[in-house]
């Protein structure tokens, strides 16, 4: 038998397929041997044009083998799933690529998908082949990752392959979804040995088909061959029969044998296969039959032969089913026996199955058509640019439009719209542009078809610069603007710089650049801008540089003098008071006194010196004292000051002090300065004290006490003291003062006992004790709480000593209430979250503080965060309802740490706080309203969040009032005894429902009302046993849960009770006519669903004549279908779905008709996957407590996302069982 043609090919690698479309074929060439493909003649009886169809709603799926890896398994290639295109939608931002790693070596695949547009993480699959899901094979030698960048809401996941084997090698593809949204993209793994040469490529490569039409129908593909390739000599190597290798092998080993030869349509190989495998039988037709496969390239002839055992036998040809009609492309021969098929000039379309028939019996073969290879008649030239300018690198190849990849430096540039490369196709010419050359883009560029290549280094170099405008020196006064400007060739960038520091724009300093301008501003211009300032342009090694020189005004320097510029003498004391000035040039220095210059003799003069200037007053006296001026002045300005000079004296008695601790033999007394220091600074104080009883004071310090606390020692404790102060300045001592009140000195209480850790949040702790065992006569006043961080020098020092940090005085301990508290409860708040601090405890009474306490360990300052959750009380689940003036005061607790936020809303409205209070505690909030009024009626939606979790609840609150009474009370009818009354219910209510009705009558005469019927609830009434001859008034009341309305509704005319001769006349009524088109009364509600778990969707639908009642899904109609349930029954509709799976999510619709019309409802499903406990892969959960489920699941968090509650009892049930099951 033949052997289909068979041409030399250079080595290839597919491009990757594009993610709009991904079918079996799409899967990257592997490199592999050359082969000869050899095809067994096909059998007569063979039905070349069946095609298996896959179900409409998915694929089957085979069940894996046990004993492969990652192999595809037995099942079909043609029986994998199709999802339709019109769902996809582009997610991705960053796609996958094709990768090759070496046997052992480890390579990562990233996919990214930006966030914006989602207001959740989508749903990411990663896939090998066709439907092998890795979620399951993650482990040893495969992990898969994502993450989340919060400030360019990009997601990212990672599929990494560790320590790659042979058998990883093939196509994978990654799917995402969000909602109805989907995105897919595949790409090709090479595994190769590093020992290995890459080899050539064969007509196996022509595998690749487009998929369009029939299954075998399509074009060729040898894109791959604008790979990235290695220009090596071809090698000779033994030709293998794949055909017989499938043959023979099991069928877990189809991939491999695959992927080792390079065969990427896999599915034509096994249909091929499969009918290869068929018992061939003897033609009586045929006696030569077709040839397996023949090979031509684009443009020339192929010839089609076959020889019939009888010539008489009626012969057609086809081509993909269709039959072939004899014309300039299709030439028919008749030789004898033989006949013959011409194809003249064969273009890709000609890439086909072909057919022969003789009677019953037919004969196929397979048509490859290869285009030719593309060559570069016009290579690339060398260039030379300068940055900034536009760079065009051209080059023609042989036919128009060619596909042309393009390369730097050996790596392949993309004509991605974000890149700054640019490619440009006009017709045989293929040119790359860059806008603006920079200078990395220097580089050696080359450009590469499917028959040659071509190569080019581009040279990128900086234009010479010129300076047009120089900076030049500046004097600048202080505050004004320092402006420097300078002009060079280039319209480049620059930095600024003062003496050799980088100068960065900021509010005060202003940089500009306009074309080759360049400006530097300071608006106001400070005494520290003084230097040489320089500008040197980007990229070039030249500077430009000024000096800008500041002038000082004149100035005082009053540093060392008192507030308000005062001085202080002694009276009869010499002052001699010098102050410092500068100025360049050296001011002159004006003294006066009011009008009165100051001269430079006198016992008041003036004496001036190069750097200061002196006032001397001989013998100060009191009159002396008062305000004194200077004057600086230079020709960049002048400086002036007031100077008050002070005559000082002795200084008045302090008040009386007070005694603010006390001691078992000690106190501590504080006291005020006097309210005159005499005109001196006080220096200090004597104390003094004595026994209540005694008049002999004694002194208790020989030395000034510079403070204005003391403390007194060495007293006998229970006897009463009295105490007083001296105040001393430098020009004496004062007189005493009055005596502070009598105290007693008592002793400190024990250390509190039982400190505890009550609470802790990450930026508080909250701590607890017991009062102390022994406190004493003197009380307990309160306690001190202090704390200091792990860390500080005591606890530093206590390792090196080995003890315990409590057994030391720690040097950083922080008071953490500066008030006495009298609660043996405590929060310290303000601390940074994750330190860690010790602490303790004082008892405070009128002798001082106790021994602290200490606790025994560092507290740990962080807080697990607990969700929110709304404990409604049961009553607040239902309407809830008062009367108006009544005092609305609910109470709602909920929990959540930390920082717990609650905001309430009404009707969708923020809550007006004039008209209702809201308080908000750390566990409850109260809503209070003092006299409800009907206008508080309504909704009202409450929202705890604990930092980005949520829980909300909804209240509805009625406020009702008596109704007011009814519309018109008509009389419809009398007779005999009895009256018709008939009235409408009233327009108000009371904001509730109307109960019933009081009717009541009154004789004309007395007019006196009495009640005939209670709680009546229709709007018409018979009125019976009436008095014969009296006549009647009535009159009715409106009820509702309130009670009756305040005002009744009289009829206008009376009622008369005839005596005789009155007849009842019966009224006519038309028959009702029932007839309705249909209406649904209660609709579809979107939902959600659990995969596994049968679905109901329910709605509740009216119509007379009764309606007819159809389910569709997708606008398809419902029909026959196993895994659909419908009923109905009293009106209401049920659709169940049993067991659904994702891809039973979509648009549901229920439609009703009869012969009045039709009326139609939707709603969306979407069918959520259980894996080990989390819903949606990448949202795993970890929440405490009796509602956790299987590896962190809540039935909490279930359903919060639509779980419904049957399902999710179904589902801990399945769990439970599960670990009774593992114990």
């Amino acid at each position: 038998m033949p052997e289909p043609t068979k041409k030399d090919e250079t080595e290839n690698e597919s491009a990757p397929p594009p993610p709009e479309k991904t079918t079996p074929q799409e899967g990257g060439n592997e490199k592999g041997k050359d082969v000869v493909i050899r095809e067994m003649t096909s059998s007569s009886d063979e039905d070349d044009t069946s095609v298996s169809t896959p179900p409409a709603d998915g694929m089957s799926k085979p069940a894996e083998r046990k004993d492969s890896v990652w192999s595809l398994g037995e099942g079909a290639p043609e029986e994998s799933e199709k999802r339709d295109d019109t769902q996809r939608s582009t997610l991705f931002i960053e796609k996958p690529q094709s990768g090759t790693v070496s046997v052992g070596g480890n390579i990562t695949f990233i996919a990214k998908v930006e966030a914006k547009d989602l207001l959740r993480k989508p749903n990411v699959k990663w896939f090998k082949g066709k439907w092998m899901d890795l979620a399951s094979k993650a482990g040893k030698h495969l992990q898969l990752k994502e993450s989340f960048e919060r400030h360019t809401k990009i997601h990212t996941f990672e599929m990494q392959i560790i320590k790659a084997k042979e058998n990883y090698a093939g196509n994978y593809r990654c799917e995402v979804s969000y909602k109805d949204k989907f995105d897919s993209c595949s790409f090709d793994l090479e595994v190769t040995e590093s020992s290995q040469a890459a080899p050539s490529i064969d007509i196996r490569s022509a595998f690749k088909r487009s998929g369009e039409g029939q299954d075998d129908a399509g074009e060729l593909d040898f894109s791959g061959l604008l790979k990235r390739r290695e220009i090596k000599p071809q090698e000779e190597e033994p030709e293998v029969d794949v055909w017989e290798l499938l043959k023979n092998a099991n069928p877990s080993e189809y991939e491999k044998i695959a992927f080792q030869y390079g065969i990427t349509d896999l599915r034509g190989m096994l249909k091929r296969l499969k009918r290869m495998r068929r018992e061939v039988k003897k033609s009586a037709a045929f006696a030569k039959g077709l040839d397996p496969a023949y090979q031509v390239d684009k443009g020339g002839k192929v010839r089609f032969m076959v020889e019939l055992a009888d010539p008489t036998v009626e012969l057609k040809w086809y081509k993909n089913g269709q039959e072939i009609r004899p014309s300039a492309k299709y030439i028919f021969e008749h030789k004898g026996n033989q006949r013959i098929l011409f194809i003249n000039n064969c273009t890709m379309t000609d890439d086909a199955r072909y057919y022969v028939t003789a009677g019953d019996e037919k004969c196929s073969t397979e048509l490859f058509v290869r285009d030719p290879p593309i060559l570069v008649t016009k290579g690339l030239e060398d260039t030379s640019t300068y940055v900034g300018e536009r760079v065009e690198l051209s080059c023609e190849v042989s036919e128009d439009d060619a596909n042309v990849k393009w390369f730097r430096n050996g790596v392949e540039l993309s004509n991605d719209p974000k890149s700054r490369y640019r490619i440009k196709v006009e017709g045989k010419k293929h040119t790359l542009i860059i806008e603006e050359a920079a200078k990395n883009d220097t580089a050696t560029y080359s450009v590469m078809t499917t028959g040659g290549q071509s190569e080019a280094k581009l040279s990128v170099d900086l234009r010479p610069l010129k300076i047009s405008l120089a900076l030049e020196d500046q004097t600048v006064r202080l505050g004004q603007e320092i402006h420097l400007k300078c002009e060079i060739s280039e319209n480049v960038e620059g930095k600024w710089y003062k003496n050799g520091q980088l100068i960065e724009a900021s509010d005060r300093v202003k940089l500009y650049h306009k074309g080759r301008i360049h400006r530097f501003i300071i608006p106001v211009s400070a005494v520290d801008d003084e230097g040489e300032y320089m500008f040197v342009p980007d990229a070039y090694n030249i500077n430009i540089p000024c000096k800008v020189h500041i002038v000082d005004p004149p100035k005082l320097h009053l540093d060392g003098l008192g507030e308000n510029n005062t001085v202080t003498v002694v009276a009869g004391n010499k002052l001699r008071l010098e102050i410092p000035i500068s100025g360049e040039p050296p001011p002159k220095v004006f003294w006066s006194r009011g009008d009165k210059m100051v001269t430079d003799s006198g016992r008041i003069r003036a004496e001036t010196y190069p750097d200061s200037s002196c006032l001397v007053i001989d013998a100060a006296e009191r009159d002396d004292s008062g305000p004194f001026r200077i004057t600086l002045k230079n020709e960049a300005g002048e400086d002036t000051a007031l100077i008050n000079i002070k005559v000082v004296d002795v200084p008045d008695p302090p008040q009386a002090p007070n005694v603010t601790e006390v001691g078992e033999d000690w106190c501590i007394m504080t006291w005020e300065p006097p309210a005159n220091d005499g005109g001196s600074p006080i220096l200090g104080y004597f104390i003094e004290r004595k026994k209540k009883q005694s008049s002999r004071w004694m002194r208790l310090n020989f030395e000034l006490c510079k403070e204005t606390t003391f403390e007194p020692k060495k007293m006998i404790e229970g006897v009463a003291y009295e105490v007083r102060v001296f105040a001393v300045n430098a020009i004496g001592m004062s007189k005493p003062s009055m005596p502070s009140k009598s105290f007693v000195p008592l002793a400190v209480t024990s250390p509190p006992t039982l400190l505890a850790v009550d609470t802790v949040t990450d930026t508080t702790v909250t701590m607890k004790w017991r009062p102390p065992d022994q406190i004493g006569a003197a009380g307990l006043d309160g306690y001190v709480v202090e704390y200091c961080f792990e860390g500080s020098i005591s606890t530093d020092l206590s390792e090196e000593l080995g003890e315990p940090p409590f057994n030391l005085e720690a040097d950083e301990w922080i008071v953490a209430n500066p008030e006495l508290t009298d609660k043996t409860k405590f929060t310290i708040s303000g601390l940074p979250t994750g330190s860690k601090i010790l602490v303790r405890v004082k008892a405070v009474n009128a002798a001082g503080e106790s021994e602290p306490k200490y606790y025994p360990q560092p507290i740990l300052v962080k807080e697990v965060i607990e969700p929110p959750k709304i404990r409604l009380p049961r009553h607040l689940k239902q309407t809830y309802t008062r009367r108006v003036g009544e005092t609305v005061n609910l109470v709602i607790p909920f929990q959540g740490k930390p920082r717990a936020k609650v905001s309430w809303e009404k009707n969708g409205s923020p809550i007006d706080k004039n008209e209702i209070n809201i308080r908000n505690t750390e566990n409850d909030t109260i809503i209070f309203i003092r006299k409800a009024e009907r206008g508080h009626s309504g909704e009202y939606n409450m929202k705890v969040e604990v930092e980005n979790l949520v829980d909300k609840a909804t209240i509805d609150i009625q406020i009702v009032d008596r109704p007011g009474p009814p519309e018109v009370v008509t009389i419809e009818d009398v007779w005999g005894e009895n009256v018709n009354l008939s009235w409408k219910p009233p327009k108000d209510d009371g904001n509730a429902a109307i109960t019933g009705y009081t009717i009541q009558k009154a004789d004309k005469k007395s007019m006196e009302w009495f009640t005939v019927i209670e709680h009546y609830h229709r709007t018409s009434a018979t009125i019976n046993e009436l008095v014969i001859g009296n006549e009647y008034y009535f009159r009715i009341f409106a009820e509702n849960m309130c009670g009756l309305s305040e005002d009744a509704t009289m009829t206008k005319e009376s009622a008369l009770i005839a005596k005789d001769g009155k007849v009842y006349k019966y009224p006519v009524y038309d028959d009702f006519d029932f007839s309705e088109r249909p209406l649904f009364t209660q609709p579809l509600v979107n939902t959600f669903a659990v995969a596994g778990y049968n679905a109901t969707l329910n709605c509740s639908v009216r119509g007379n004549p009764k309606p007819k009642i159809t389910w569709m899904k997708n606008k398809v109609l419902i029909m026959n279908d196993p895994r659909y349930r419908m009923f109905s029954n009293q009106g209401v509709c049920t659709l169940e779905i049993r067991k659904p799976s994702p891809y039973d999510g979509g648009t549901y619709s229920c439609r009703a008709v009869n012969e009045l019309g039709e009326a139609e409802v939707e709603c969306k499903l979407e069918v959520r996957v259980i894996y080990h406990g989390v819903i949606n892969p990448g949202e795993p959960l970890s929440l405490a407590g009796d509602n956790q489920l299987h590896s962190g699941l809540s039935f909490f968090r279930l359903l919060m996302d639509g779980v419904p509650p049957h399902i999710i009892d179904s589902y801990m049930r399945e769990v439970q069982g599960d670990k009774t099951e593992g114990k």
